[in-house]
């Protein structure tokens, strides 16, 4: 009988008729192109209701701020806003240490305030937690499939291959590179006050390279463009074996396309947007405007300067480089790794977009830094004064071990800039699967219960403030805000909330976990050698005095300008210390 069934099964399947694709084609064209349109999109809409369901039934449903914005939710108020970290943490006290905010286009963002949450998160990154699609797309479009790019076994495979350009004995012996570029520097600012007749010096943005060639009395040289060409060159010959000679006055064709972003705010305010409504539809980035047109360029021009770089070094290596010599860089490594027979093999798209990833991280980042190093010890001049005294009493250029352990100070006003100030002040992340996050304190949900842990569905983003953990008043104590670098020099100092928090000395500026920044140690002995140098050699003062507002303009990467200026201008005055 079942036989029989089966058989009849496949004769009435056997004479169902098959239409041929021209007859799918007819039938198609009689429905209309508008009414096929129209399926698509109730199929679109009927797949995203089933996800935000699921959504809804898997993830802890938690109060948050109000939308105030049918577009954009609160996005747009915390893009538009000098102190986002402060609208963060204004927001946990409210809400509690976790709690959700409405994003673009219905859009829903999980901020995690919490110690626990943030390590249990960051231990999980790559995996459990990855790039959003608008992320993706724009560093791939910019630097490639890097090491920032990267997520899972690619990146923990580049990783390790770069692992050894940045180990304590790698930096150790880029020191002097470090001392090199801070003293090249130096030398050039002597000359500017010298040439001047009040023996000081108004370092200011856009007139730089005027001031420098035409020596005016009057010297207007941007300090954020110092610090970038310190920077550049630093990142250049350490990583590459290269020099730019930006400190030389030559022309850096990738400081040009660094410093063209936020030089038009109003612009940078229009790209506001679309970044916004790019977070939910990527393919937005495809629409031709000029914030992708400098990104495009930023790719372009680092590319043909790694380009150029790794052709130069792979003819050096055929030439019978030594192994030893090969490995003294950054690229030698990447040259190592293109050799298809190593374990940690990466392919030339690989290479040439690690060259990239450095020069941005290790340009960007640094220079922001450095800026605002200069710009706390001039409105701080009590602090400038006792890190001189510290300088000069050690006597001759600290080694790479004595920065490191020696000088108590020097490493407490470099952390504090790194607390108040973090380059990359949040994150953002897609959870790739289903998750449950602990939590150091309860938090209470929207239907009125309390609960120590909260689940995350698939498709979950997830936003950290690094600044507003970082400037915490419930983590670090009632003087959070304030610049005071004493609170490194006892164990007192931390308070035991903040050594809650796990990342580099309780801070989240070099995040945490499998993508803590692999520079990090490289980072701040070229912060620590330079800031050294300039404070024993110069005083620093605010052109307009200590009350001088300073605010944030927008670039790559957020970066401090003095309210009033053009572009990203930081005037300062500075005259040799004597």
């Amino acid at each position: 009988m079942i036989t029989h069934f089966k058989s009849n099964i496949t004769m009435n399947i056997s004479t169902i008729p098959v239409p041929s694709p021209s007859s799918l084609w007819t039938t198609v064209r009689s429905v209309g192109p508008f009414n096929v349109a129209c399926s698509f999109a109730a199929l679109w809409a009927f797949v995203k209701v089933l996800r935000m369901l699921r959504w809804r039934f898997k993830t802890t449903q938690l109060p948050g701020p109000p939308r105030t914005s049918l577009i954009y939710g609160v996005s747009h108020d915390l893009a538009a806003s000098h102190d986002s970290a402060a609208m963060y943490e204004r927001w946990a006290t409210e809400y509690g240490v976790t709690y959700m905010i409405p994003s673009v286009l219905g859009q829903t963002r999980v901020v995690l305030c919490d110690p626990r949450a943030i390590a249990h998160f960051y231990a999980r990154e790559t995996w459990t937690y990855v790039q959003t699609p608008l992320s993706l797309a724009i560093l791939e479009s910019s630097i490639g499939k890097g090491l920032l790019w990267s997520q899972g076994e690619a990146h923990k495979r580049q990783r390790k291959a770069l692992t050894p350009a940045f180990s304590n004995a790698a930096i150790r012996k880029l020191t002097s590179v470090f001392y090199d570029s801070a003293y090249k520097a130096k030398g050039k600012w002597d000359s500017v006050i010298e040439s001047s007749k009040d023996g000081d010096a108004v370092i200011e943005v856009q007139n730089w390279c005027v001031a420098f060639l035409t020596l005016q009395v009057e010297f207007l040289i941007e300090t954020t463009q110092r610090m970038n060409h310190i920077s550049l060159d630093t990142i250049g010959i350490a990583g590459f074996s290269h020099d730019f000679g930006s400190l030389d006055g030559k022309h850096a064709s990738v400081t040009e396309v660094f410093d063209t972003f936020g030089s038009n705010q109003q612009a940078s305010a229009v790209n506001q947007v679309f970044i916004l409504l790019a977070s939910a539809f990527p393919i937005i980035l495809n629409i031709p405007n000029k914030r992708q047109d400098l990104f495009k360029k930023l790719g372009e021009t680092m590319g043909q300067i790694s380009n150029e770089l790794l052709i130069r070094s792979r003819r050096e290596k055929d030439l019978n480089m030594s192994e030893k010599d090969e490995e003294k860089s950054i690229i030698g490594l990447l040259i190592k790794s293109e050799d298809q027979n190593t374990e940690l093999h990466m392919s030339p798209e690989e290479v040439l977009a690690q060259m990239k990833v450095l020069l941005l991280a290790g340009y960007e980042t640094t220079s922001i830094s450095l800026t605002w190093a200069l710009i706390e010890l001039s409105q701080h001049p009590d602090v400038q004064i006792r890190l001189r005294e510290e300088l000069l009493a050690f006597g001759p250029d600290p080694t790479y071990d004595q920065l490191k352990a020696n000088l108590p100070y020097l490493d407490a006003v470099v952390h504090e800039i790194l607390r108040i100030h973090p380059p990359v002040p949040e994150f953002t992340r897609l959870a790739a699967a289903d998750d449950v996050i602990p939590l150091s304190e309860p938090v209470r949900t929207v239907s009125g219960t309390m609960t120590d842990s909260i689940s995350i569905a698939k498709g979950t983003l997830i936003t950290i403030s690094a600044a507003a953990i970082n400037r915490s008043s419930a983590i670090w104590g009632p003087d959070a805000k304030e610049f005071k670098p004493d609170r490194w020099l006892t164990e007192e100092g931390i308070p035991g909330k903040a050594k809650e928090v796990q990342g580099h000395k309780h801070l989240l500026t070099f995040i945490d976990g499998p993508k803590t920044c692999l520079g990090k140690d490289f980072a701040i002995m070229e912060f620590k050698t330079v800031l050294s140098v300039l404070v024993k050699s110069f005083v620093f003062e605010m052109r307009d005095g200590l009350d001088t507002p300073v605010e944030i303009a927008r670039g790559i990467l957020p970066r401090p300008r003095v309210v009033g200026e053009d572009g990203i201008g930081v005037p300062l005055r500075v005259r040799r210390y004597e």
